[in-house]
């Protein structure tokens, strides 16, 4: 059995476990062991589902830790699209730092401005949705 073969098995065995268990069921083909970790510890309560509204329209769901920082916000958001990225086989660059310099996280009326402030702080909670705003440049 060739390595190639071995590998090929083992990941038709965890695709069908990760299928036909009542928790993992709705996690995608070729599943990571961090989203696996963090959707067992959103079941658990450990963690929190945001929804991040993008300026397109378009709805991401992370998975953040209960006690996490916007910070760890926006380290969910940048691995959530980069996986997202490397399944659709579409462009595999984004600059984060021009995405942070450019765009505001938005929650009810307040600017996301402190990284190390933990979401609580701004009264965001599981399910609750976070939007992208743009930067006004400051004069």
């Amino acid at each position: 059995l060739s390595h190639q073969e071995a590998m090929s098995k083992v990941e038709a065995a965890i695709d069908e476990i990760v299928s036909t268990d009542s928790l993992l069921y709705d996690l995608p083909p070729e599943v990571t062991l961090e989203e696996v970790n963090s959707f067992i510890a959103l079941e658990h309560g450990q963690a929190m589902l945001v929804n991040v509204q993008r300026a397109d329209g378009e709805v991401l769901s992370v998975v953040v830790v209960q006690n996490g920082t916007v910070l760890d916000l926006k380290h969910a958001i940048k691995r959530h699209m980069t996986l997202k990225l490397s399944r659709s086989k579409g462009k595999k660059h984004i600059s984060w730092k021009y995405i942070w310099k450019r765009y505001w996280l938005y929650f009810e009326g307040q600017k996301l401005t402190e990284d190390k402030k933990q979401l609580k702080e701004y009264g965001i909670r599981n399910k609750d949705e976070v939007t992208f705003i743009k930067r006004l440049k400051e004069r």
